[in-house]
């Protein structure tokens, strides 16, 4: 790949920045001020999730705001529970759930495109995801009759909703392989069902699943080989490749190591590429629970955030979608306590730090954004 001589240079400034800073016991700042200067145009958007930092609804609002002043494409990601038992009876959505979905199109801002994201699959990627009250329909596979045609209709309903440009039709796929192989083979038979279906309902629509970088470039498998092999296979027969990426949890934290993740991607796929979400951390991480110890800082966080941009320059990605703007320590504050330690591995990903103020990954984006 054709990498620009400023960027090969600036990692380097920014490992002897940032180890200064941390010696003085100051907030290391990173400033790389020329850095995207080699190109004319960006060729991407940029965007963000409307993930909101904090319990408010004047947060919700400043996060919607924040989209439209900073981003020209957002993301929704519809993932908390599926209506299962209104589709599976073909009555009406619960009215808190539609409610919800009625105000997050009233805050759509205005001339962004729009990524609709919707979770199939629960929180560790290892079966459906179930109702609010935890119910699902009887059933044997996942791709049994009444799986496949109560999933469409929800797609079809969300798609008829919020007109979006972009649809994730299911999140992180390939941890499913992973966490239940037994259930791949169903899983693929039921996709390839509904987006047969969805092509003819909206053929405008780019439709994709998204994938795991980190868990497809490095799989804890006993055959990894075969396993690529068949994620590839899949990935390319989708209208975009959609990519989730935290490399964070593989413990990549130097462009060199991201390089790699994106080298592997482009090798991989022969359709475009779209980052629909990912983040990398500014602060150090402890969640003893799940013997996660992982230090970095801001320093490193605009590493990640340079070496993203640039691959999404080079290599002319559809769209890139940081998954939080802000830190939400003060959501985080009023989860539940068996989801807190899950809930704090992303954070600290912020371009902005829970307090208000800016990092370098902040100014770098402002910087490629304009």
């Amino acid at each position: 790949m054709n990498r620009t001589k400023c960027f090969i240079i600036i990692p380097s400034l920014l490992i002897t920045f940032c180890l200064g800073c941390q010696k003085a016991g100051l907030a290391p700042l990173c400033e790389t001020p020329s850095f995207f200067s080699d190109y004319a145009d960006r060729n991407f958007k940029m965007g963000f999730s409307t993930w909101s930092y904090g319990p408010d609804e004047s947060d919700r609002k400043d996060t919607y705001q924040f989209i439209a002043n900073h981003a020209d494409i957002y993301s929704e990601q519809i993932d908390e529970y599926i209506p299962w038992r209104a589709l599976e009876s073909q009555s009406p959505l619960p009215q808190a759930f539609v409610d919800d979905l009625d105000y997050r199109l009233a805050e759509r801002p205005i001339g962004h495109e729009l990524l609709l994201s919707v979770s199939l699959l629960n929180t560790d990627r290892s079966d459906l995801l179930p109702d609010a009250d935890g119910y699902l329909p009887a059933h044997t596979e996942l791709n049994d009759a009444v799986i496949v045609q109560s999933y469409e209709d929800y797609l079809s309903y969300l798609v008829d909703h919020f007109q979006p440009n972009y649809l994730v039709i299911a999140m992180e796929i390939n941890d499913l392989y992973l966490h239940d192989p037994p259930k791949w083979e169903a899983y693929k038979a039921l996709s390839q069902i509904i987006r047969a279906n969805l092509k003819a309902k909206y053929p405008e629509l780019l439709t994709s699943e998204s994938v795991v970088l980190h868990n497809w470039y490095q799989p804890e498998v006993d055959e990894p080989d075969a396993y690529i092999s068949e994620i590839s296979a899949y990935v390319n027969q989708l209208d975009f490749a959609a990519i989730s990426f935290y490399p964070f949890f593989k413990g990549q934290n130097r462009s060199r190591q991201f390089q790699k993740s994106f080298d592997f991607l482009h090798e991989q796929v022969d359709i475009p590429i779209a980052f629909v979400e990912t983040t990398h951390l500014a602060e150090d991480l402890s969640v003893p629970s799940y013997e996660i110890e992982i230090s970095s800082d801001a320093c490193e966080q605009n590493e990640y955030l340079e070496t993203l941009l640039i691959n999404a320059q080079e290599h002319d990605y559809l769209f890139l979608i940081w998954w939080s703007h802000r830190d939400y320590d003060r959501l985080w504050q009023v989860f539940p306590d068996e989801v807190k330690d899950i809930g704090k591995l992303w954070r600290d990903t912020g371009l902005i730090d829970e307090d208000g103020n800016e990092r370098a990954a902040y100014r770098t984006w402002e910087l490629v954004r304009r």
